[in-house]
């Protein structure tokens, strides 16, 4: 039986002064969601040395001005070094951190423990180890909205003095409890002392250490959540849940399509006018051309597409914190078995859509290192969001929107589809490849908690939203800026008479001239020619450089660069573009993080060229198909 009087633990209640907080607490606790409330967008993101492990660092304004530092953690179950996932690289961080063993980071003053209130038992395991560092701590009972919705209810104060710590009921998302972890941020520092917890090493005693004190807590458990039940038993059915999860991915195209469109068009329309606005009334200079045919054109050609990408990432947000996405892994485990991989390279190969770096290094939580290195390796196949500009401006240019399901479903909707379904079969069929020569081993077994149903909220959709826009704008301005800039210098070198060249004679045309041969198979020119370079820097930079060319070309004013590739490329050479670019890596950056997680260089040059190859053999045969 649990003593369910004070423990002896020595252990100071009071809050502290800190310097450096960190943020510790299992999956689904909230506690993301709770760093980016305190933050906002006061917060960076960087690799902790070492390892791909990402690390959050963010800052809480408090009252004068004054400001404390957080660290978000990643999630944790618990720190006990015989923990079943103690092999991960984040566990090992989070044990590293808040014992003060993490090169360039300080040991953290205090912690802030965040806990699911609706899964108190599970989630209070990894209270034992954290009482266990000695340091101020803060435990904050997350959800407690939906704790008491459904009928739960805790004693907090027999709770804090089972832990010796303060307890607080909190809400991240609807903002309750702010104002008590504020306080514990701001306050004087206690004087810790070291906790003796003979549980620290056995996870089954902790577990039976956290059960003895919720039952202290008179923990009432809430009821399941009704509506939960009843959609998983439609989401989560062998028939149904494959169905629904397909209609939803139909329908997020087809919105990011139509309902893109409008502000793209004034987006595009905005840079147009624009752009002739000012080239009207600026002489003709080096300068007009510079801004008009270089920047302008270039980046404009790109920022156009901002819309559809913040409307990928709104959906992708929505099913993320709702929940849903949790049941698509479960539903994806079928058809990773038919590849030899888990469910769990379904996580890493759906971030990948956005980017395949973060993607190569989400894959750290699974344990196998085979089904590891194959989802590294089939990650870059995966649609990411720098294709996105390149397939909606191709589409678009050579594409006529009909309908084809009334307005559920346009031939615009369903070619950007298809090639969203292309990238994911063809990383299918690479994996199963792989994991029946190479990387041959037994599939693992796949488990995955499933969250209740939340509804999203604004805020955080919002901030989610703000930050990939300025990811978004900071790759326009720091990689697309600079390599329009370059390519307006090379097309308009050697100077004839002091005067520059046409641009099929400058440097740039050149350049392109040089790569034709290698392309012409293919459907391409020397103008794409020169894309296909400049692209290897990130893909969507090719985008960006078709404008800055075509810009050049219609010398002052500003060109559509669709009705320019109307001119310059065939059908075929259109939608082997389009194949090319579903299909090849075409990322300097992808291919640097493949090389630092699998060691060595041998990996990442296999498989740029296995995708080269692949890219080059499918643009060949959609140019003779179309």
């Amino acid at each position: 039986m649990q003593d369910c009087h004070a423990p002896s633990n020595g252990l100071a209640s009071g809050p502290a002064q800190a310097r450096l907080v960190a943020l510790i607490g299992p999956p689904n606790s909230g506690k993301t969601t709770l760093f980016n409330r305190l933050t906002g967008l006061r917060q960076k993101v960087a690799n902790y040395p070492g390892v791909t492990v990402e690390k959050h660092l963010g800052h809480v304004r408090l009252d004068g001005n004054r400001t404390v530092g957080v660290v978000d953690l990643p999630g944790a179950y618990s720190l006990a070094p015989d923990s079943g996932g103690s092999t991960s690289d984040d566990e090992r961080v989070t044990r590293d951190v808040l014992a003060g063993r993490m090169p360039g980071m300080p040991r953290p003053d205090a912690v802030l423990l965040i806990i699911d209130a609706t899964n108190l038992a599970r989630n209070l395991t990894l209270a034992a180890p954290v009482l266990s560092l000695g340091l101020p701590l803060l435990v904050v009972l997350n959800m407690a909205d939906d704790l008491r919705r459904r009928g739960g209810s805790v004693d907090t104060q027999a709770l804090s003095v089972q832990l010796g710590c303060q307890v607080v009921l909190a809400s991240a998302t609807q903002g309750e409890g702010l104002e008590a972890i504020l306080k514990f941020l701001g306050a004087g520092p206690p004087a810790p002392k070291p906790v003796s917890l003979p549980v620290l090493q056995s996870i089954p005693k902790c577990r039976q250490w956290a059960a003895g004190v919720t039952r202290c807590a008179s923990y009432q458990p809430p009821a399941p959540p009704a509506w939960t039940r009843r959609l998983d038993r439609i989401f989560l059915h062998p028939v149904a849940g494959p169905a629904v999860f397909g209609l939803v991915v139909v329908a997020v195209f087809q919105v990011i399509f139509s309902g893109a469109a409008p502000i793209m068009d004034g987006v595009e329309a905005f840079f147009a006018d624009s752009g002739n606005w000012v080239a009207a009334r600026m002489p003709d200079s080096i300068w007009r051309s510079l801004l008009i045919e270089g920047v302008w054109s270039g980046t404009g050609s790109v920022v156009v597409f901002l819309p559809q990408i913040l409307l990928l990432f709104l959906f992708i947000g929505v099913l993320e914190d709702s929940g849903y996405l949790a049941r698509a892994a479960l539903i994806a485990d079928r058809t990773m078995a038919k590849a030899g991989l888990q469910g769990k390279s379904f996580i890493p190969l759906l971030s990948a859509y956005a980017c395949a770096v973060p993607a190569i290094m989400a894959t750290r939580t699974i344990e196998s290192r085979r089904d590891r290195m194959a989802t590294i390796l089939i990650a870059p196949f995966m649609t990411c969001s720098a294709r996105l500009p390149i397939y909606a401006l191709i589409i678009a240019a050579f594409l006529p929107d009909r309908p084809l399901l009334g307005p559920l479903l346009g031939t615009q909707a369903a070619a950007m589809l298809g090639l969203y379904a292309l990238g994911f079969a063809m990383a299918v069929l690479t994996a199963k490849v792989l994991r029946s020569s190479v990387l041959k081993s037994e599939r693992g077994t796949f488990v995955m908690e499933m969250p209740p149903y939340r509804w999203p909220t604004w805020r955080g959709l919002g901030l989610r939203l703000l930050d990939r826009a300025r990811v978004f704008l900071r790759r326009a301005g720091i990689v697309i800026l600079p390599v329009a800039v370059v390519l307006w210098a090379l097309a308009h070198l050697p100077l004839d008479n002091g005067k520059p060249p046409a641009i099929e004679n400058s440097i740039a045309g050149a350049i392109g001239h040089a790569i034709e041969p290698a392309i012409a198979p293919l459907g391409f020119n020397w103008k794409i020619g020169i894309g296909l370079l400049t692209s290897l820097a990130s893909r969507e930079v090719i985008v960006g450089t078709l404008g800055t060319i075509y810009g050049i070309e219609a010398e002052a004013e500003t060109v559509r660069l669709q009705e320019a590739l109307q001119r310059d490329l065939t059908p075929g050479g259109a939608f082997g573009l389009l194949i090319f670019f579903a299909f090849a890596m075409q990322c300097m950056s992808t291919v640097a993080v493949v090389r630092r997680e699998t060691g060595g260089w041998t990996w990442p040059v296999v498989q740029f060229a296995y995708m080269t190859t692949v890219a080059y053999a499918g643009a060949w045969a959609a140019n003779r198909l179309f």
